[in-house]
């Protein structure tokens, strides 16, 4: 079981990930003049201490207060005795929303309108004027969206994850740049939350995430998005129609999470400090109009969540950190690629499984076939990502690697769905041709 790893594998690699995190500078991507729209998350991850492990009594001073503690460091942390116990699970937070706000709201929370599945998200949203930058821009929409204040001493930042681009429909024009920033809680218990209505809070085992034999296996799935409703024009509803026929489907990889009672929280637990929350209220007044989410219908703790699009680039992205330099050098990474992954991105160590979650496939055959086709530039990217990783040991930072491949790769969609739009109505005319003849003919 998973829980038997954790404590010597998963533990230690997540101390290993949040160090190289730490010590490694992100690559910052400068927002063009033309777009300076900008937007951050928090990736905010802890570690759950076993159900029956006893904590010492906290110290008191000579007043008999509690005494102040010095905050830990990384390697103080990683060193407690509730950390390394037995039964010790590190944990992701997800947010599911019930309605993404906006177009790119759901952009950013990995869903959007043009699918029917419940998807998990991180907490975050857009940078407002006056925002000192992307870490407050992260910590502000998580205080404002769940009620956690990441201020507060039980969190500490981390550091930050590569910068990320957020395009329109097949990467034709930029919408905004995003940050994700890192957070680990510090204290074994998690302070009360008060989310937005519709928004449920999931509290993911890393070992569910991570391959055989470290942990459980990610489930692979795939999430269905119509291509009509990113290719033609949305209130044109017979051109949509004819899309939806000539192209079909997108199909992006996505993880299974299942969501249960334990890990989800749509309220404040009845245990809580709720004046402590006042409190926080009342210094820092809660604006639901800023959250990436609207109320909607009540979820259910039954059903299946989805982890997909630029949520689940940036959790691959958190994951490879945690890959042994060794499996980082030989394409270890690859493990974490979906099945169907195309066998270049296999290739390409570290780097690769965050770019493979936002690459497509369509459900008709020639449709993938022609992008291959026209795919020599994209490939040519890859392989040179490919070259730059094994000379160097670390990706080259100089250069985005990531917005290349996606330009490319996007581009050889294009050439693919004009041809194959070009190619069906062809046969159509044909078709119609045919038959008028045949019927004339008697």
């Amino acid at each position: 079981m998973a829980a038997n790893k954790e404590p010597s594998s998963v533990v230690a690699l997540l101390s290993r990930a949040l160090h190289r995190i730490r010590s490694t500078p992100p690559r910052i991507i400068a927002s063009p003049a033309t777009q300076p729209r900008r937007a951050a998350v928090a990736i905010i991850i802890r570690v759950s201490p076993p159900p029956n492990h006893v904590f010492p009594a906290p110290q008191q001073s000579e007043s008999g207060s509690p005494a102040n503690v010095p905050a830990l460091s990384l390697t103080e942390f990683f060193q407690q005795d509730w950390v390394n116990a037995p039964g010790a699970r590190p944990e992701i937070l997800f947010l599911r929303r019930d309605r993404p706000d906006g177009q790119d709201g759901g952009r950013m929370s990995g869903s959007g309108p043009n699918t029917r599945e419940a998807h998990v998200a991180f907490p975050g949203g857009k940078t407002e004027e006056g925002d000192e930058g992307g870490l407050y821009t992260a910590m502000r929409q998580t205080w404002e969206e769940i009620g956690l204040d990441l201020a507060e001493s039980s969190y500490t930042p981390i550091g930050q994850l590569d910068d990320r681009e957020i395009t329109t429909s097949l990467g034709k024009r930029l919408l905004m740049i995003l940050s994700p920033f890192v957070f680990l809680q510090l204290s074994p218990q998690t302070t009360p939350v008060d989310p937005s209505p519709g928004t449920t809070l999931h509290w993911v085992p890393l070992s569910a995430l991570l391959p055989r034999p470290i942990g459980d296996g990610p489930r692979w799935s795939t999430v269905s998005v119509d291509a009509s409703s990113r290719l033609a024009p949305r209130h044109s509803t017979v051109l949509r129609l004819l899309v939806r026929l000539l192209v079909g489907s997108m199909k992006f990889p996505a993880i299974l999470i299942p969501a249960s009672p334990s890990s989800s929280s749509s309220a404040i637990p009845e245990n809580a400090d709720e004046k402590s929350i006042d409190a926080k209220r009342a210094a820092h007044p809660l604006k639901r109009e800023h959250s990436l989410n609207f109320g909607g219908r009540r979820p259910h703790d039954e059903e299946t969540l989805k982890l997909w699009g630029l949520s689940l680039g940036m959790t691959l992205d958190l994951l490879a950190h945690m890959a042994p330099p060794e499996a980082r050098r030989g394409g270890g990474s690859a493990a974490l690629l979906p099945p169907d992954a195309e066998a270049e991105l296999r290739r390409v160590p570290v780097v690769a499984p965050s770019l493979a979650s936002v690459f497509p496939r369509f459900g008709y055959p020639d449709v993938n076939f022609w992008i291959w086709v026209f795919g020599k530039r994209y490939r040519a990217v890859i392989r040179g990502w490919e070259s730059s990783v094994r000379a160097g040991g670390t990706n080259d930072r100089r250069i985005n690697w990531t917005g290349s491949a996606l330009t490319t790769f996007y581009a050889a969609v294009r050439k693919a769905l004009v041809v194959v739009i070009v190619v069906r109505a062809i046969f159509v005319l044909l078709g119609f041709l045919l038959g008028g003849w045949l019927l004339f003919r008697r």
